[in-house]
């Protein structure tokens, strides 16, 4: 739209208070605004020379105007932002958000439920939330049970139905993590007492439950059931740690929602912390995209606006770091220079630089946030350093992993494309090599993992990296002859601690500038290696799944093998010791027994367990 064919229907657009939305010739709705006069904020794109190209662009696509008229200024900024929201116009501040976050449900039922759901329905339950944290909620509702007893189970508790005596209370009774409302044990009244608390305590406000605890305690040691009282005092404790953990501004009952902004180019970063009776009840951070020349105070105050409403804040103050302008007549906005809201302040801003500063690492390490043809330059990159015949498109990466000398296991991450592709990750249990040998276990599992693909007509990696150095290399390359794929795909060596790179046959390991695109990306390969396979390893310890190689020694128990390991904390440590050092430590006949296992004839590789068979 031109400004001559604006001037056409300048004087049709109301001088009231309102939004304005602009439409491109496709009829599809480009940018929202809001004014105080919709008709001179409206005339000003078509009468000012914008410096900025993006403005000038928006203004060219402008192909038809719809405005709505609203009784005030707070009107227009809450609709405005309602509809950004719900249409995300091209041109308008993007908030890049698009997550569903959790809900703590009272389900709408006689006594009813507590769980956690995504899904907020109109069946007329009480929703508690939104929260940013998955494991906050669980964590909330862990914490709540263990203090509130409520029912969890999904009986149709209706008057009639207890009435007739359906039901028998369970074990959850029995354990005092119910009161039995099944069997009528139980009133609605008391039971709605507890849902009041679990109110309060999602809400920050400890206070009156600890004060409802406290009575109750009171009266049962004034019953004399004093083993009821000191149960009651127990959650008093738990109660009171609780809250001293969540407070962080001092005993001091601060109701506010807290922003602080970092601008970086078109990019704006939001820190929330949602401040109830002094504890931090939800703290989110999110990264907000401007499209044409807003400034700081309106790109906040769209975050603000739109925050709250997200997270259905009620509070009448916002703390923030600069003026804005909010036009809502019940909110007060408190800029502090010192004191409690001063140091919230503060905390949000280390938060918001914490957030910035996550992402310019994992961009640096990693290829996210960067459109295809970037990922795909540092992918050239790579096959130029390292003399590829083909682009590294497809790379994968093995690491084996053992503790303390014993429990052998091994992992394969994948990246495709330079991102991680989890659903290739795999782990693999040893089966053939009994003891500790790295070479052994490497050959073991590459061979494994490339007969697997061959034999599903998979395609196979441009690039295999081998984390270990040239031993590790030479026996993958063994399984990759037995398998005929020499020249498939490239097999390499990276050595765990000068980050050499080493190529079969040769004598000389190639270093990649330490700054390199290339060598960022084996490196944050070689890291979530080490990570997969750690975590799996820690996670086969915990279950007991490893069985302790002392114990494959026919006359040595548990505790001489748990002794032993605590006194040289390594089976390794303890294949060193002579006969006299093992006498000492569990008396000669056990120490012979040890010493002959290890230092027989025949070799020392072979006394160790097998683990459970996993089967890639």
């Amino acid at each position: 739209m031109t400004a001559q064919e604006f001037q056409q229907i300048a004087h049709t657009i109301p001088v009231n208070p309102g939004i304005y939305k602009y439409y491109d010739s496709q009829d599809e709705l480009v940018y929202v605004g809001k004014a105080k006069s919709l008709r001179k904020r409206v005339s000003s794109y078509f009468t000012k020379t914008f410096t900025s190209y993006k403005t000038h662009e928006l203004v060219q696509r402008i192909r038809r105007i719809e405005f709505t008229i609203v009784n005030s200024e707070q009107d227009a900024f809450l609709l405005e932002n309602s509809l950004i929201k719900q249409y995300q116009p091209k041109y308008n501040i993007n908030l890049k958000d698009d997550k569903t976050y959790p809900y703590i449900v009272i389900k709408k039922e006689p006594f009813p439920r507590i769980f956690l759901t995504r899904r907020k329905i109109a069946d007329g339950s009480e929703y508690l939330g939104p929260f940013t944290s998955v494991a906050k909620v669980r964590e909330l509702i862990d914490f709540v049970r263990h203090n509130i007893p409520l029912r969890t189970c999904k009986l149709n508790l209706t008057d009639n139905n207890i009435r007739k005596g359906k039901f028998k209370v369970c074990l959850e009774y029995h354990l005092g993590n119910c009161k039995g409302p099944c069997e009528g044990l139980q009133t609605p009244e008391d039971y709605q007492d507890g849902l009041q608390q679990i109110r309060d305590i999602l809400k920050g406000n400890l206070t009156p439950v600890i004060q409802h605890f406290k009575t109750e305690m009171r009266a049962a040691a004034e019953s004399l059931l004093f083993e009821k009282a000191e149960i009651v005092k127990k959650k008093i404790e738990h109660l009171e740690q609780y809250q001293a953990r969540s407070v962080v501004v001092g005993s001091r009952f601060i109701n506010a929602d807290v922003f602080s902004m970092l601008r970086d180019g078109d990019i704006a970063y939001v820190n929330y912390l949602m401040v109830q009776n002094g504890s931090i009840v939800q703290t989110h951070t999110s990264q907000l995209e401007r499209h044409l020349d807003e400034t700081d105070e309106e790109i906040l105050a769209f975050a603000v606006a739109q925050l709250r409403a997200t997270f259905n804040s009620l509070s009448t103050e916002i703390v923030l770091p600069f003026e804005i302008e909010y036009p809502d007549k019940e909110v007060t906005i408190i800029i502090p220079k010192s004191g409690d809201k001063k140091k919230l302040l503060d905390l949000s801003e280390t938060n918001v630089n914490y957030f910035r500063e996550e992402i310019r690492k994992r961009k640096m390490l990693q290829l996210e946030g960067r459109d295809d043809m970037e990922r795909k330059k540092v992918l050239y990159q790579l096959q130029q350093d390292l003399q590829l015949p083909l682009v590294p498109v497809h790379i994968e990466c093995f690491d084996n992993s053992n503790f303390q000398g014993s429990y052998p296991v091994s992992a394969m991450v994948c990246f495709k494309d330079g991102m991680p592709s989890k659903k290739d990750y795999r782990h693999f249990n040893v089966k053939t090599v009994e003891g500790i040998n790295d070479f052994a276990t490497m050959k073991e599992v590459v061979y494994r993992r490339y007969k697997r693909l061959q034999q599903e007509q998979q395609p196979l990696p441009q690039l295999v990296i081998i984390d270990g150095g040239k031993g590790q290399l030479g026996a993958a390359l063994e399984s990759i002859r037995e398998l005929n794929l020499t020249g498939a795909m490239t097999v390499v060596g990276l050595a765990k601690n000068e980050e050499e790179i080493f190529f079969p046959g040769d004598q000389e390991s190639l270093k990649l500038p330490y700054s390199s695109e290339s060598l960022k990306l084996i490196r944050r390969i070689r890291d979530e290696v080490h990570r997969f396979g750690i975590t799996f390893h820690r996670q086969k310890r915990s279950k007991g799944t490893f069985k302790n190689e002392l114990e494959s020694i026919k006359g040595i128990g548990k505790s001489t093998a748990d002794q032993l390991l605590r006194q040289y904390k390594s089976v390794k440590r303890i294949k060193e010791l002579n006969e006299a050092e093992l006498t000492t430590a569990i008396g000669a006949s056990k120490a012979l027994l040890v010493w002959n296992f290890f230092h027989s004839t025949h070799d020392n590789n072979n006394h160790s367990n097998e683990v459970p068979v996993e089967n890639n």
